[in-house]
């Protein structure tokens, strides 16, 4: 499960929101339910003592061998991967707020909290490098496969501690700040038109998009990401892309690196002690991405060589990378990041929110009402501050990150003994916060299985802000959130500015690939609106 439990993460808080605990710039939310946490404060031997045992969690009991792990084992197990959202329900329903899964052969036992106050105990403790549940075949990668590649500085995905503060020290200040964002509005406007250029192009006579309109969100998402990262169009959107061609060959290279974490790391962990074909292949496809970053950032520092620079402005997110660190390696690597764990998340996300756009029209002609007053003229290019009066529309996908989290979970592995839900879990124990699940419990959110995305902008109500937090929270928060805000941001913009999306074919299930989102062909009905 590892980063599945993260993302979007990775991407995940889908907008910059400002509340009582955390104040960011953008829509002007507010948070109703107060923190009840005490501040930090070490546990001292008597409340150890007067905890329950570890051994006492309630959680499925593993068999003699094969522990748990045979739960997930096709034909013979009980639970699906592409299920386990439902699974993390189930845990709930069956075994309370705190639930162990125990005895998963070569990995340290996975703890389920569904409390939100304890959540955000967890969180508001930790220290400057806390430590994800990490995906165990990354590292292996990373550490071993491609330690001649990756070395000391192997970047921010699967790394922990101090070499991961090393890196992100590296990185996030021109990957945070806002007016290193601001510079990509009209880079990304642009890959959107021509996104949406091809979505005209490729409807039928009913207006519907074709079967596979996912991939085409998976390739405006890369070509999104490409420019982000490697400072260049990647040729994704052309229309003679076949499946063979670079662009699809890196799609499918990281939905194949994503979603078989799971399959590696839960139902087939034997290439811990064997390369399995699994391995092999995965560890191929990552040698495709080292490979073809490394390309694209040694023309972008070439190009640098001979750019005349008069001010820090003058420099894209990779060109200040390179400037200020002086090693293609670092941008490499960070690039690298950006577009493993980038790609699937932002395509999967999309798919959802465009999903329930088209089925909750109501909301959806709110939106367009909200983008048309603030983009009267829709020929007029986008500025920043336009996306910042989007309330509603941020608002809304809010509201699908809360019902239908694209991340299932984010996570913690714990660095030290702690008291959790009145229970003494021991250091090693990896954490999972289900996003999904508390998200929609009554006790942290008014009403939870209605969809209003007004309960964003009111000051009052339940709606307890660590219940659902798709972007993880403190230092480990999303390094690409405000990147994955931008290009969502920009796409309902223009694409709802003009156009009107329904559904007229059987209802999609959710199911988890690496990330949650419809299952099935996204046929979307794509209308013209009256300007």
């Amino acid at each position: 499960m590892g980063r599945s439990l993260h993302f979007l993460s990775s991407y995940t808080r889908p907008f910059a929101i400002k509340n009582s605990r955390q104040a960011t710039t953008g829509c002007p939310f507010s948070k109703r339910q107060r923190s009840q946490v005490a501040p930090a404060a070490s546990l001292s031997e008597e409340m150890f003592a007067n905890a329950k045992p570890y051994s006492a969690v309630p959680g499925p009991k593993p068999i003699p061998i094969l522990g748990n792990t045979w739960r997930m084992v096709p034909v013979i197990g009980q639970y699906d991967i592409s299920e386990f959202a439902k699974v993390t329900k189930l845990f709930l329903e069956k075994y309370g707020r705190i639930v162990r899964l125990g005895g998963l052969i070569g990995r340290p036992d996975l703890l389920f909290v569904y409390d939100a106050d304890e959540i955000e105990r967890m969180y508001r403790r930790e220290g400057p490098t806390p430590f994800r549940p990490a995906m165990p075949c990354l590292v292996k990668y990373k550490s071993e496969v491609r330690k001649d590649f990756f070395g000391d500085l192997p970047g921010v995905v699967g790394v922990h501690g101090e070499k991961w503060r090393q890196f992100r020290s590296k990185v996030q200040r021109p990957i945070l700040q806002p007016q290193t964002v601001k510079k990509y509005v009209s880079p990304i406007e642009m890959v959107t038109e021509d996104f949406i250029r091809y979505m005209e192009n490729a409807r039928d006579d009913n207006g519907d998009l074709p079967h596979e309109f996912d991939n085409d969100i998976h390739r405006w998402s890369l070509e999104c990401i490409g420019r982000v990262a490697l400072d260049t169009r990647l040729g994704c959107l052309s229309p003679n892309v076949t499946s063979d061609s670079e662009p699809q060959r890196i799609i499918d290279a990281a939905k194949y690196a994503l979603r078989n974490v799971a399959v590696l790391e839960l139902k087939a962990p034997y290439w811990r002690y064997f390369p399995t074909p699994l391995w092999t292949k995965y560890v191929n496809n990552m040698n495709f991405f080292v490979e073809l970053c490394s390309r694209y950032i040694n023309e972008a520092l070439e190009r640098l060589k001979s750019k005349k620079v008069t001010s820090e402005n003058d420099l894209s997110l990779l060109e200040r990378v390179l400037q200020s660190e002086g090693d293609p390696k670092i941008a490499t690597i960070m690039a690298l990041d950006l577009i493993l764990v980038g790609i699937d998340t932002i395509s999967m996300a999309v798919c959802s929110i465009l999903y329930q756009a088209a089925t909750r029209l109501k909301q959806q002609d709110k939106m367009a009402e909200e983008i048309r007053r603030v983009l009267p003229d829709p020929s007029k290019p986008l500025t920043y501050a336009d996306l910042d009066k989007l309330h509603y529309t941020k608002a809304f996908v809010r509201e699908v990150f809360r019902m239908y989290s694209t991340v299932i979970g984010n996570g913690r592995t714990l660095q030290e003994d702690d008291i959790i839900c009145g229970y003494h879990i021991p250091k090693g124990v990896q954490v999972v916060f289900p996003t999904i699940v508390t998200g929609n419990m009554k006790q942290f959110v008014a009403n939870p299985e209605e969809f209003r995305p007004e309960r964003w902008l009111e000051t009052d109500g339940r709606l307890h802000s660590f219940a659902s937090l798709p972007y993880g929270f403190g230092a480990r928060i999303c390094l690409g959130r405000r990147f994955a805000d931008l290009e969502i941001q920009v796409l309902l913009a223009k694409l709802l500015r003009r156009y009107r999306l329904e559904y007229h074919h059987e209802p999609l299930k959710y199911a988890v690939t690496f990330m949650y989102a419809p299952d099935g062909p996204l046929r979307l009905r794509m209308l013209e609106r009256s300007t």
